[in-house]
């Protein structure tokens, strides 16, 4: 993004408009993607060597984490001071770790009870779906630390403020994204049962 400032003062960004609709543009082709496996875990939900597996109760933990990075994100890119944002969006970065974290812990208490990524395609795709939100969780931290370097290094003027704010707010909004994404992966892996499925297809 550039910034310009204009004979009267006021700033000017160019090509935000651009970046943000990008943004967009790639929330709504992982969006498709994520719904595809969704749809896929459904169907496959109905064979006969469909196993149930309990959820490892690391997940909430990991959820928690996720909400309130989300959150930090807003209060960051609405901060008018920069040491908020700073601290705010710092804050962000060390839940989002945190939540990758925690998903490992959550693999290996599945895995010390057996459940491995062969096998039982509930597994299979517990394992698969988390580990495709994961990596989308990785891609959203590469983009906050760019945001965190805007925030540390270049904000030393008013004009470098409007940047990292703007960055900030994007940063949310992916972070967002990946927040739905998960409470409806979430809700999926863990309560949507082929009795359900059943029940909401009619063909019970």
């Amino acid at each position: 993004m550039n910034i310009n400032i204009s004979k009267s003062g006021r700033v000017v960004r160019t090509n935000d408009s651009t970046i943000s609709i990008a943004l967009w543009l790639f929330i709504g082709v992982a969006s498709a993607l994520f719904l595809l496996f969704l749809a896929a875990y459904v169907m496959r939900m109905d064979a006969q060597d469909w196993s149930p597996i309990v959820m490892p109760w690391q997940l909430w933990i990991s959820t928690a984490l996720l909400i309130v990075a989300s959150g930090l994100l807003h209060l960051a890119s609405s901060a008018r001071r920069l040491t908020s944002a700073r601290n705010f969006l710092a804050a962000a970065g060390v839940c989002g770790m945190l939540f990758l974290g925690v998903q490992m812990w959550g693999w290996q208490a599945l895995l010390s009870m057996h459940v491995t990524p062969v096998g039982n395609p509930a597994g299979s795709f517990f394992y698969l779906l988390t580990a495709m939100h994961g990596l989308h969780v990785f891609g959203g931290l590469v983009g906050w630390g760019r945001t965190a370097r805007s925030a540390w290094f270049r904000a030393s003027v008013d004009v470098e403020m409007v940047n990292v704010h703007w960055r900030i707010a994007l940063c949310a909004r992916y972070w967002d994204f990946l927040l739905l994404v998960w409470i409806v992966l979430f809700a999926a892996l863990g309560w949507l049962t082929p009795e359900v499925v059943r029940w909401v297809c009619g063909t019970r």
